[in-house]
Protein backbone atom coordinates (compact mmCIF):
# COMPACT_ATOMS: atom_id res chain seq x y z
CA UNK A 1 0.00 0.00 0.00
CA UNK A 2 1.52 3.50 -0.91
CA UNK A 3 1.26 5.87 1.36
CA UNK A 4 0.24 10.19 0.17
CA UNK A 5 1.28 12.92 3.11
CA UNK A 6 1.35 16.50 2.99
CA UNK A 7 4.44 18.49 3.30
CA UNK A 8 4.18 22.10 4.29
CA UNK A 9 6.98 24.90 4.32
CA UNK A 10 5.22 27.25 6.96
CA UNK A 11 8.30 29.21 7.06
CA UNK A 12 7.09 30.90 4.25
CA UNK A 13 4.51 32.61 5.80
CA UNK A 14 1.69 30.20 7.73
CA UNK A 15 0.13 30.98 10.87
CA UNK A 16 -0.35 27.80 13.55
CA UNK A 17 -3.82 28.24 12.94
CA UNK A 18 -3.28 28.08 8.72
CA UNK A 19 -1.61 24.82 9.43
CA UNK A 20 -4.61 23.90 11.48
CA UNK A 21 -7.08 23.60 9.03
CA UNK A 22 -4.55 22.00 6.34
CA UNK A 23 -3.83 19.36 8.78
CA UNK A 24 -7.40 18.66 9.87
CA UNK A 25 -8.68 19.46 6.02
CA UNK A 26 -6.10 16.59 5.25
CA UNK A 27 -7.12 14.25 8.35
CA UNK A 28 -10.81 14.46 6.59
CA UNK A 29 -9.58 14.04 3.18
CA UNK A 30 -7.68 10.69 4.04
CA UNK A 31 -4.09 11.17 3.62
CA UNK A 32 -1.84 9.33 5.72
CA UNK A 33 0.25 12.57 7.38
CA UNK A 34 0.81 16.17 7.79
CA UNK A 35 4.38 17.11 8.12
CA UNK A 36 6.13 20.16 8.24
CA UNK A 37 9.34 21.45 7.43
CA UNK A 38 12.01 22.72 10.35
CA UNK A 39 13.09 26.36 9.47
CA UNK A 40 13.48 29.92 11.19
CA UNK A 41 13.59 32.11 7.69
CA UNK A 42 11.73 32.14 4.37
CA UNK A 43 13.59 31.37 1.32
CA UNK A 44 13.43 33.18 -1.79
CA UNK A 45 11.72 36.59 -2.51
CA UNK A 46 8.66 36.32 0.39
CA UNK A 47 8.80 38.34 3.44
CA UNK A 48 7.47 35.13 5.54
CA UNK A 49 4.84 37.38 7.36
CA UNK A 50 3.80 37.34 10.33
CA UNK A 51 6.96 35.17 10.93
CA UNK A 52 7.98 31.68 11.43
CA UNK A 53 6.69 28.92 13.83
CA UNK A 54 8.77 26.31 15.72
CA UNK A 55 7.87 22.72 14.49
CA UNK A 56 7.94 21.14 17.43
CA UNK A 57 5.76 23.56 19.37
CA UNK A 58 3.17 23.61 16.01
CA UNK A 59 3.14 19.47 16.21
CA UNK A 60 2.04 19.69 20.05
CA UNK A 61 -0.91 22.07 19.08
CA UNK A 62 -1.51 19.37 16.54
CA UNK A 63 -1.52 16.29 18.61
CA UNK A 64 -4.39 18.04 20.57
CA UNK A 65 -6.59 19.08 17.44
CA UNK A 66 -6.54 16.21 15.08
CA UNK A 67 -6.77 12.81 15.95
CA UNK A 68 -5.74 9.71 13.46
CA UNK A 69 -3.11 11.81 10.91
CA UNK A 70 0.45 11.08 11.93
CA UNK A 71 2.46 13.91 12.43
CA UNK A 72 6.29 14.74 12.10
CA UNK A 73 8.92 16.96 10.44
CA UNK A 74 10.72 16.97 7.21
CA UNK A 75 13.28 17.01 8.39
CA UNK A 76 14.23 18.27 11.96
CA UNK A 77 17.44 20.32 11.78
CA UNK A 78 20.43 18.59 14.00
CA UNK A 79 21.62 22.17 14.55
CA UNK A 80 18.65 23.23 16.48
CA UNK A 81 18.21 20.96 19.55
CA UNK A 82 20.49 19.62 22.12
CA UNK A 83 19.50 15.73 21.14
CA UNK A 84 18.60 15.21 24.82
CA UNK A 85 16.21 18.00 25.15
CA UNK A 86 14.84 16.79 20.93
CA UNK A 87 14.28 13.38 22.42
CA UNK A 88 12.18 14.66 25.20
CA UNK A 89 10.66 16.99 23.10
CA UNK A 90 9.79 14.70 20.46
CA UNK A 91 8.48 12.12 22.69
CA UNK A 92 5.99 14.41 25.12
CA UNK A 93 4.42 15.16 21.32
CA UNK A 94 4.37 11.92 20.76
CA UNK A 95 2.30 10.79 23.68
CA UNK A 96 0.16 14.02 23.29
CA UNK A 97 -0.77 12.58 20.00
CA UNK A 98 -1.25 8.80 21.15
CA UNK A 99 1.63 7.58 19.19
CA UNK A 100 0.85 9.61 16.14
CA UNK A 101 4.49 10.93 15.77
CA UNK A 102 7.76 10.78 13.45
CA UNK A 103 10.79 12.08 13.49
CA UNK A 104 12.27 13.43 10.19
CA UNK A 105 16.29 14.11 11.24
CA UNK A 106 19.10 15.72 9.48
CA UNK A 107 22.24 17.50 9.39
CA UNK A 108 20.81 21.32 8.57
CA UNK A 109 21.75 23.66 6.09
CA UNK A 110 20.38 26.98 5.79
CA UNK A 111 23.23 28.93 7.49
CA UNK A 112 21.33 32.66 7.30
CA UNK A 113 18.88 31.41 9.21
CA UNK A 114 21.19 30.59 12.10
CA UNK A 115 22.64 33.94 11.73
CA UNK A 116 19.38 35.45 11.82
CA UNK A 117 18.43 34.02 15.19
CA UNK A 118 22.11 33.40 16.90
CA UNK A 119 22.06 29.98 16.20
CA UNK A 120 25.92 28.16 15.58
CA UNK A 121 26.47 26.39 12.52
CA UNK A 122 29.06 24.39 12.72
CA UNK A 123 31.45 24.13 9.84
CA UNK A 124 31.39 20.16 9.98
CA UNK A 125 27.58 19.10 10.92
CA UNK A 126 27.97 15.04 9.72
CA UNK A 127 29.94 14.30 13.38
CA UNK A 128 26.84 16.07 15.56
CA UNK A 129 24.25 14.69 13.30
CA UNK A 130 25.27 10.99 13.58
CA UNK A 131 25.82 11.48 17.58
CA UNK A 132 22.40 12.84 17.89
CA UNK A 133 20.96 9.75 15.59
CA UNK A 134 22.68 6.96 18.47
CA UNK A 135 21.40 9.48 21.55
CA UNK A 136 17.87 10.35 20.48
CA UNK A 137 16.93 6.67 19.76
CA UNK A 138 19.46 5.35 22.92
CA UNK A 139 17.53 7.13 25.41
CA UNK A 140 14.39 6.23 23.74
CA UNK A 141 15.21 2.79 23.70
CA UNK A 142 16.49 2.55 27.20
CA UNK A 143 14.30 0.49 29.66
CA UNK A 144 12.61 2.09 31.87
CA UNK A 145 14.61 2.01 35.31
CA UNK A 146 17.65 2.23 33.87
CA UNK A 147 20.17 5.11 33.18
CA UNK A 148 21.81 5.67 29.55
CA UNK A 149 25.26 7.41 29.25
CA UNK A 150 26.98 8.69 26.04
CA UNK A 151 30.44 10.08 25.33
CA UNK A 152 30.85 11.33 22.09
CA UNK A 153 32.91 14.02 19.88
CA UNK A 154 30.28 15.91 20.35
CA UNK A 155 27.67 15.45 23.18
CA UNK A 156 28.31 13.61 26.40
CA UNK A 157 25.21 12.35 28.63
CA UNK A 158 26.08 10.74 32.15
CA UNK A 159 23.44 8.65 33.85
CA UNK A 160 20.60 9.68 32.15
CA UNK A 161 17.38 8.94 33.65
CA UNK A 162 16.56 8.67 29.61
CA UNK A 163 12.33 10.21 30.15
CA UNK A 164 9.98 10.50 29.17
CA UNK A 165 9.30 7.43 26.57
CA UNK A 166 7.40 7.91 23.78
CA UNK A 167 3.72 6.19 23.06
CA UNK A 168 4.95 3.89 20.76
CA UNK A 169 8.47 3.24 18.97
CA UNK A 170 8.45 6.61 16.88
CA UNK A 171 10.15 5.99 13.30
CA UNK A 172 13.39 7.86 12.12
CA UNK A 173 12.89 9.43 8.42
CA UNK A 174 16.86 10.20 6.81
CA UNK A 175 16.96 11.92 3.68
CA UNK A 176 19.46 13.09 1.37
CA UNK A 177 21.95 12.02 -1.34
CA UNK A 178 25.09 11.00 0.05
CA UNK A 179 27.01 8.35 -1.14
CA UNK A 180 28.09 6.60 1.61
CA UNK A 181 27.62 8.13 5.39
CA UNK A 182 23.89 8.75 4.54
CA UNK A 183 22.93 5.19 3.52
CA UNK A 184 24.86 3.88 6.01
CA UNK A 185 22.91 5.90 8.81
CA UNK A 186 20.04 5.13 7.62
CA UNK A 187 20.49 1.31 7.55
CA UNK A 188 21.69 1.61 11.10
CA UNK A 189 18.76 4.16 12.61
CA UNK A 190 16.11 4.66 9.91
CA UNK A 191 12.54 3.45 9.16
CA UNK A 192 12.41 5.34 6.20
CA UNK A 193 14.53 7.11 3.61
CA UNK A 194 13.32 10.05 1.51
CA UNK A 195 15.04 10.80 -1.57
CA UNK A 196 14.10 14.37 -1.65
CA UNK A 197 13.31 16.70 -4.96
CA UNK A 198 14.71 14.55 -7.61
CA UNK A 199 14.02 13.05 -10.63
CA UNK A 200 12.76 9.50 -10.37
CA UNK A 201 15.48 7.86 -12.28
CA UNK A 202 17.99 9.09 -9.09
CA UNK A 203 15.13 8.23 -6.64
CA UNK A 204 15.89 4.51 -8.26
CA UNK A 205 19.07 4.94 -7.86
CA UNK A 206 19.65 6.34 -4.68
CA UNK A 207 16.62 3.36 -2.79
CA UNK A 208 19.19 1.14 -4.33
CA UNK A 209 22.14 2.41 -2.80
CA UNK A 210 20.55 2.65 0.74
CA UNK A 211 19.03 -1.18 0.19
CA UNK A 212 22.28 -2.40 -0.48
CA UNK A 213 23.58 -0.56 2.68
CA UNK A 214 21.16 -2.38 4.86
CA UNK A 215 21.98 -5.64 3.05
CA UNK A 216 25.84 -4.97 4.04
CA UNK A 217 24.59 -4.14 7.88
CA UNK A 218 22.78 -7.58 7.78
CA UNK A 219 19.45 -5.92 7.53
CA UNK A 220 16.35 -6.77 5.91
CA UNK A 221 16.55 -4.33 2.42
CA UNK A 222 12.47 -4.73 2.40
CA UNK A 223 12.30 -3.52 5.75
CA UNK A 224 12.89 0.17 5.19
CA UNK A 225 10.13 2.24 3.78
CA UNK A 226 11.60 4.47 0.55
CA UNK A 227 9.80 7.83 -0.47
CA UNK A 228 10.01 10.68 -1.75
CA UNK A 229 8.93 14.37 -1.30
CA UNK A 230 8.29 16.87 -4.64
CA UNK A 231 6.40 20.28 -4.98
CA UNK A 232 2.87 19.40 -5.61
CA UNK A 233 0.67 21.45 -7.85
CA UNK A 234 -2.51 19.82 -9.34
CA UNK A 235 -5.68 21.49 -11.78
CA UNK A 236 -8.11 20.12 -13.34
CA UNK A 237 -7.66 21.50 -16.08
CA UNK A 238 -4.69 23.23 -17.67
CA UNK A 239 -6.01 27.00 -16.99
CA UNK A 240 -6.60 25.72 -12.99
CA UNK A 241 -2.79 24.03 -12.79
CA UNK A 242 -1.33 27.20 -14.47
CA UNK A 243 -3.61 29.43 -11.50
CA UNK A 244 -2.49 27.17 -8.74
CA UNK A 245 1.60 27.38 -10.24
CA UNK A 246 1.67 31.49 -10.62
CA UNK A 247 0.18 31.57 -7.02
CA UNK A 248 3.08 30.08 -5.34
CA UNK A 249 5.38 31.88 -8.01
CA UNK A 250 6.42 29.14 -9.75
CA UNK A 251 6.40 29.24 -13.77
CA UNK A 252 4.06 26.29 -14.70
CA UNK A 253 6.27 24.68 -17.71
CA UNK A 254 9.54 24.63 -15.30
CA UNK A 255 7.11 23.21 -12.39
CA UNK A 256 6.21 20.15 -14.61
CA UNK A 257 9.82 19.17 -15.13
CA UNK A 258 10.54 19.32 -11.09
CA UNK A 259 7.63 18.39 -9.08
CA UNK A 260 4.29 16.28 -8.98
CA UNK A 261 2.67 19.37 -11.43
CA UNK A 262 0.44 19.34 -14.33
CA UNK A 263 -3.36 18.20 -14.71
CA UNK A 264 -4.70 15.11 -13.22
CA UNK A 265 -3.30 12.95 -15.87
CA UNK A 266 -0.08 14.53 -15.92
CA UNK A 267 0.43 14.38 -12.23
CA UNK A 268 -1.23 10.50 -11.93
CA UNK A 269 1.61 9.63 -14.95
CA UNK A 270 4.14 11.01 -12.58
CA UNK A 271 3.53 9.49 -9.38
CA UNK A 272 3.44 6.00 -11.08
CA UNK A 273 6.80 6.63 -12.33
CA UNK A 274 7.84 6.71 -9.03
CA UNK A 275 6.27 4.06 -8.07
CA UNK A 276 8.02 2.13 -10.14
CA UNK A 277 11.10 4.03 -9.17
CA UNK A 278 10.65 2.13 -6.11
CA UNK A 279 9.17 4.62 -3.77
CA UNK A 280 6.10 3.43 -1.37
CA UNK A 281 5.62 6.84 0.13
CA UNK A 282 4.94 10.31 -1.04
CA UNK A 283 5.60 14.02 0.42
CA UNK A 284 3.30 16.14 -1.68
CA UNK A 285 4.25 19.42 -0.69
CA UNK A 286 2.07 22.20 -1.20
CA UNK A 287 2.51 25.80 -0.53
CA UNK A 288 -0.47 27.78 -0.97
CA UNK A 289 -2.00 26.88 2.62
CA UNK A 290 -5.05 28.79 1.81
CA UNK A 291 -6.22 26.55 -1.21
CA UNK A 292 -7.78 23.72 0.52
CA UNK A 293 -9.96 22.54 -2.72
CA UNK A 294 -6.35 21.62 -3.68
CA UNK A 295 -6.13 19.15 -1.24
CA UNK A 296 -9.65 17.84 -2.32
CA UNK A 297 -8.98 17.47 -5.73
CA UNK A 298 -5.37 15.81 -4.87
CA UNK A 299 -7.34 13.17 -2.80
CA UNK A 300 -10.80 13.23 -4.72
CA UNK A 301 -9.07 12.58 -8.21
CA UNK A 302 -5.02 11.88 -8.30
CA UNK A 303 -5.23 8.90 -5.20
CA UNK A 304 -8.01 7.47 -5.99
CA UNK A 305 -6.49 6.74 -9.37
CA UNK A 306 -3.21 5.22 -7.62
Amino acid sequence: MTDYRIFTEPQQGATYDDQLRVAQAAETLGFDAFFRSDHYLAMGGGDGLPGPTDSWVTLAGLARETSTIRLGTLVTSATFRWPGLLAIQVAQVDQMSGGRVELGLGTGWFAAEHAAYGVPFPAKRFGPFAEQLEIVTGLWGTPTGETYSFEGDHYQLAESPALPKPAHDIPIIIGGSGARRTPALAARFAAEYNANFCSAADAAHNFERVRAACEKAGRDRASLITSIAHATVVGKDEAEYRRRAEAIGRDPEELRTQGFAGTVSEVVDTLGAYREAGAERFYLQVMDLDDLDHLELIAREVVTQL
